[in-house]
């Protein structure tokens, strides 16, 4: 690509040239010391102008391009005869071609002067890997070689020999070279220059402007690197002088090539089978005189691809190309297989029985050969001679009819070269013991696995067979497979097990002259879901409770029955409630809802395999009436009253506790302020500040008040000692002299029945009633 874009450039270049003013033609010429440099390596260019150019004035520059881009970098300088000269220095050329100019001012444009094309490149590395046979077809002396890499520049080879004695170490007589076409790492010498026996030195040079290397010499004989053309290969035909072909084995014939007759040689057969993607098996040494070979131990009734190649023996030589391919087929052999037999009975008459015969072939080795059909036969016990024939097919089960008294049959598999050993088929009676259970387990969707309590004595084996319950207009065969081992306890059944089936199982023992009753199971490998869930009705609803219904789907083939319902009920407060059901149930009531509040349910319906949605269901309890709601609001107060009596009985009834609730205040008609007053001791005297003490102002009054009046009970009497009295009015109380000294009692008033006692002493006294009237003494002081 490179080298094309210079050559382009160069074409501008010159057509450039042929468009300039005859003023600036041999103006100026770029001098280079060398146009062809290693690439990478520096590169130094001139531009001089001639001082016979009129158009060159005192400020004229020269400028560089390289291709298409301008470069900077050029030392100008007047040399002192008058000439202009520029230099640019490239310190590492990397392109391996471009096109360099030298470019003037001119207008208001650059006008190319000169151009040169630079080359970079490599010295050609050493060929390597020389060889060279002697092809008799074209009577000639090839030889090639790997030219190594690119050096990106012309390079040339040519292939040098000479002919020589002993080990190649001293030339006789010259050869002369040869020359390959371009691109092109191979090259004949003609016959002519040639000495077949004789030995010959062979090696190439390559040669670029930048160097020359010689590959390695290679001494040899032209005879010993002969390769000979590839043998055709035939297919011996059959003679009645030789005997046919055995199973397995194929006859080969061949022809060499003529102009190889007079030369020993040895050959090899490859042979593969067309089927699968097996790989070549290669058989050696085979005799070059007789022409003719006998390949055995091949697979019976198989094509196979064969090809021979050939080689010069016992001296030196290349091996020949392999032949055209050859393709036969092995003979056939006869059916090596078992046939295990099953079969079903029904008699029509007492003297006739429809007989239903399954087999299955059995291959006794990896070869067994091929089967083209089956024969079943019958011959009756008073007749000799040939079995008669009553069926000759190719499928796996053959119907027909014998005689009821007939107990046995014969079955052979057969193809063109022979038939396999005769089955016997024997009716066996139905007189053993049965098997002791049945049982399925779905292993995965396409497989089911049937256990089963082996009976005693222990059977010599079992049939087991399995179909849909239910065959499809279509019509579903029945699979089945003998089991020879009588020990085994279950077995696996993988063959034409589908997933949502319901398939029916039945598994019969077999004795050694008796067969025992079958028995057979249902069972799925995989269960569908519902096809969907129950619609949920409301049946009845209340202010606090719903009562829900559905109504149970019918049980589906191939759907996996319920196990459980779940219910989810929410409020308008999104606060979500379930419960979870039996598969059983069909209603259910919602206890603790709230009247008039709406609600969302939900029914979900629950299998072995899958979960089914309900329908959703929208419903709103009924409200409170108005008396229900008066109703309730008494009860609710009588509640409240009554755990307030038994809170206050709590308090009052206990004596040893005193009042948290308020202080103790004596009764006036019971006590005086001088029993009031606590007696004082020696260790802690306590006096009263003297009224006429002039430090302490003087008391005026002292102002009791007290609870509003409460109604005796109907248990309490206002007679009784232990209840205090409480007036209704707030009595004043005047302390005159010495509080320590009994004061008169004052006169009652007339028309209060709640009147104020003696004067009290200060004793303070207990009052058992929770109605105590409460005192409060508030000093007066009269502040002089």
């Amino acid at each position: 690509m490179v080298a094309g874009l210079g050559a382009w450039s160069l074409a501008g270049a010159v057509l450039t040239i042929l468009l300039l003013p005859r003023s600036l033609e041999e103006c100026g010429y770029i001098s280079l010391p060398a146009p062809i440099v290693r690439l990478g390596d520096p590169i130094t260019a001139s531009c001089i102008i001639n001082q016979n150019c009129t158009k060159l004035g005192p400020e004229s520059q020269i400028r560089w391009k390289l291709e298409t881009e301008l470069q900077p970098g050029g030392r100008q300088q007047h040399l002192p005869n008058g000439t202009l000269q520029s230099t640019i220095t490239f310190p590492h050329f990397n392109h391996s071609r471009a096109l360099l100019s030298c470019c003037l001012h001119w207008g208001n444009g650059l006008q190319i002067l000169d151009q040169a094309e630079l080359q970079a490149g490599y010295p050609p590395t050493t060929p390597h890997n020389l060889s060279c046979l002697l092809n008799l077809t074209t009577n000639s002396l090839m030889c090639q070689w790997e030219p190594g890499p690119n050096t990106h520049l012309s390079t040339h080879f040519t292939l040098k020999s000479f002919k020589s004695r002993g080990s190649c170490q001293t030339q006789e007589d010259s050869i002369p070279d040869c020359v390959p076409e371009d691109g092109q790492k191979h090259c004949s010498i003609p016959r002519k220059h040639l000495q077949l026996y004789q030995n010959m030195s062979i090696w190439v040079q390559a040669k670029n402007a930048l160097g020359t290397s010689t590959s390695s010499k290679l001494c040899l004989v032209p005879m010993d690197v002969v390769k000979l053309e590839p043998p055709t290969l035939w297919a011996l035909e059959p003679s009645p002088e030789v005997a046919p072909a055995q199973p397995g084995c194929l006859r080969l014939h061949w022809e060499t090539w003529k102009p190889s007759l007079h030369i020993e040689q040895k050959c090899e057969l490859r042979h593969q089978p067309q089927r699968g993607e097996s790989s070549w098996n290669l058989v050696g040494a085979l005799p070059s005189r007789s022409l003719q070979y006998e390949l055995c131990g091949l697979l019976p009734s198989t094509a196979y691809t064969l090809q021979m190649r050939c080689t010069r023996w016992p001296l030196p030589g290349h091996w020949s190309d392999w032949s055209p391919r050859l393709e036969l087929t092995t003979a056939q052999r006869a059916p090596n297989v078992r046939l295990d037999t099953w079969w079903r009975q029904r008699h029509l008459d007492p003297r006739t029985v429809d007989v239903q015969l399954f087999w299955k072939p059995m291959p006794l080795e990896e070869d067994s050969g091929q089967i083209q059909g089956y024969l079943v036969s019958w011959r009756p016990s008073d007749q000799a001679g040939a079995d008669p024939t009553l069926c000759n097919t190719t499928e796996l089960n053959c119907t027909f009819r014998l005689p009821s008294e007939a107990r046995e049959a014969v079955l052979m598999a057969y193809n063109t070269a022979g038939t396999s050993r005769p089955t016997p088929v024997v009716f066996l009676e139905c007189r053993g013991p049965p098997l002791g259970g049945l049982r399925t387990d779905a292993r995965d969707p396409h497989s089911l696995w049937v256990g089963w309590e082996p009976p005693s004595p222990q059977p010599r084996g079992y049939v087991i067979e399995w179909g849909l319950s239910a065959p499809s207009s279509s019509g579903s065969p029945v699979t089945w497979r003998m089991e020879h081992n009588g020990s085994i306890a279950g077995t696996l059944l993988q063959e034409n097990i589908r997933p949502f089936q319901l398939y029916k199982i039945t598994v019969t023992p077999l004795y050694q002259d008796a067969r025992g009753p079958s028995q057979h199971i249902y069972a799925y490998s995989q269960e569908k879901a519902p096809s969907h869930g129950p619609e949920l009705h409301l049946r009845h609803i209340g202010k606090t409770w719903a009562q829900l219904e559905w109504v149970p789907e019918a049980p589906e083939l191939g759907k996996s029955p319920l196990t459980h319902y779940t219910i989810f009920w929410t409020n308008a407060q999104d606060q979500s409630f379930s419960t979870v059901l039996n598969a059983s149930s069909h209603s259910f009531v919602l206890h603790g809802l709230e009247p008039a509040s709406l609600y969302h349910v939900h029914l979900m319906a629950v299998s072995r395999a899958w979960t089914t949605n309900s329908t959703s269901l929208t419903l709103m309890t009924l409200a409170l009436e108005e008396s229900e709601l008066h109703i309730l609001l008494g009860l609710f107060g009588l509640l409240v009253l009554f755990f307030c009596l038994c809170g206050a009985a709590q308090l009052c009834c206990r004596p040893s506790r005193k009042n948290p609730l308020w202080p103790s205040v004596p009764d006036p008609a019971h006590s005086s302020l001088g029993s009031w007053v606590p007696t004082t001791t020696a260790e802690d005297t306590f006096q009263l500040p003297s009224l006429r003490d002039p430090g302490m102002p003087p008391i005026t009054k002292i102002t009791v008040l007290e609870e509003e009046e409460k109604k005796p009970g109907p248990w309490e009497s206002n007679d009784s000692p232990g209840t205090c009295s409480r007036p209704t009015l707030v009595q004043g109380y005047v302390l005159q002299g010495d509080p320590r000294v009994p004061a008169t009692q004052p006169q009652p008033q007339s028309g209060t029945s709640d009147q104020a006692g003696p004067p009290f002493k200060g004793q303070r006294m207990l009052c058992p009633n929770l109605s105590t009237r409460l005192l409060y003494f508030i000093p007066i002081i009269s502040v002089s």
